[in-house]
């Protein structure tokens, strides 16, 4: 597939419709990917117990986190519109065929294990490559709006894909819901064809060097690299003090409050509106001054809001800091893609990508069992407070690495 050359778009991202049908993609395929789990997840309790049902949610987990370096070298030696574009076709095929099987007969829990494990694989190669795609849609000054773009499409998965994915299974069961899944990611690939990218530099390799060397490479380029080393530390502190307490301990909070279901779907919503209102900002805006030292601040207070939900009395109070939670985790989450985008050698962003994505997909899911057993002992204000200390060193090595600080996105 050749790369179409893109001109500098004199429009700005939001409104340029180069960037907008990346956007429709994008949107299509993540709101897929949401209908897609709670697909799974119905089949799994259906075909099995509960306990059997989260060993095959859990399956995907593991191909993803050991295969993603090797998704960005992929990613980088390919180049990422070939690598989403083909992961689109292979996840859309995979949940097509689990929803004909589901039709035809009930498979049992071996089959819908053997898609999440394909699911899992492909995502490692796929993950890479969607963030690396942005860079190569328009200029660097235009970076911080795509962000936001795309902040706000996993807003929208969010918030649809999961009573989509209950419409279709009320409707028609699993089956019902897999092929919808596989719909709305299929739709990603027409879109895809018609986008034009920008002819940046592919991977230095070239045919000429091993994918190992290029792996090797890579992630020496970021160890060395001024701005992104100390911003991938950030970027796993602020998500392993974050993860836990947002996923386990808010649900211990409801309970210990009385708040209920309902309580805790309020707190959630309020996060949601936060970090949507996040990513508005950037869309309209465009950039911030001094994005290195508005991510530290962000993730600095981010820290204090995240130990106070534990302490608020009252769920009309919980909602309120939990919307200052999602606006400054929002922010600072929007502007650590932007840099990372803007700050990396084109050739090298698959690479990047990739390292970022271990780091807050592969590593921060294992504050949770921790969150929950040290939330049993000590109890959830301690445990709030210690969570909040790790976000906030995110914060504290933002502010503290001087190239950090003062890194400005282009505009």
């Amino acid at each position: 597939m050749t790369a179409t050359l893109l001109p500098a778009p004199a429009a700005q991202a939001h409104r340029d419709p180069n960037v907008l049908r990346w956007l429709a993609a994008y949107t299509s395929s993540t709101l897929g990917d949401s209908v897609y789990y709670l697909a799974l997840s119905w089949a799994a309790v259906q075909s099995g117990t509960p306990a059997q049902a989260g060993l095959v949610m859990a399956v995907s987990a593991l191909p993803r986190a050991v295969l993603m370096l090797g998704g960005g070298v992929i990613a980088d030696r390919f180049g990422p519109r070939r690598v989403v574009i083909g992961s689109d076709a292979v996840r859309c095929a995979a949940v097509l065929a689990a929803a004909a099987l589901l039709f035809l007969t009930s498979p049992g829990l071996w089959p819908l294990a053997l898609l999440a494990l394909v699911f899992g694989t492909v995502d490692a190669v796929f993950i890479p490559a969607v963030g690396a795609l942005p860079a190569r849609l328009t200029e660097k000054g235009q970076l911080a709006r795509v962000q936001g773009l795309r902040g706000l499409a996993i807003r929208f998965a969010s918030v649809v894909g999961a009573p989509l994915g209950g419409l279709g299974v009320a409707l028609g069961g699993a089956a019902a819901a897999f092929a919808l899944a596989g719909l709305l990611i299929a739709v990603s690939v027409p879109l895809l064809l018609r986008v034009r990218i920008r002819d940046l530099p592919t991977a230095e390799g070239a045919g000429n060097t091993t994918a190992w060397s290029d792996l090797v490479a890579g992630l020496a380029y970021v160890r060395r690299h001024r701005v992104l080393a100390p911003l991938m530390v950030a970027i796993a502190l602020g998500d392993l003090g974050f993860v836990g307490p947002l996923n386990v301990g808010l649900t211990l909070l409801a309970d210990r409050r009385g708040w209920g279901a309902f309580g805790m779907g309020w707190v959630l919503a309020g996060f949601g509106v936060g970090a949507g209102a996040a990513s508005l900002l950037l869309t309209v805006r465009g950039r911030l001054p001094r994005a290195g030292l508005v991510v530290g601040c962000a993730c600095a207070a981010g820290s204090v809001a995240v130990g106070a939900l534990a302490f608020v009395p009252t769920l009309p109070a919980a909602v309120g800091t939990a919307l200052l939670v999602g606006l400054l985790a929002g922010l600072s989450g929007a502007l650590c893609g932007a840099l990372l985008q803007t700050q990396s050698d084109p050739a090298r962003l698959g690479r990047v990508t990739a390292v970022a994505s271990l780091v807050s997909l592969g590593l921060t899911p294992l504050s949770m069992p921790f969150a929950a057993a040290a939330i049993g002992a000590f109890g959830l204000g301690p445990v709030y407070v210690v969570s909040a200390t790790v976000c906030g060193l995110g914060g504290v090595v933002a502010l503290a690495v001087p190239a950090l600080r003062r890194a400005e996105l282009p505009g």
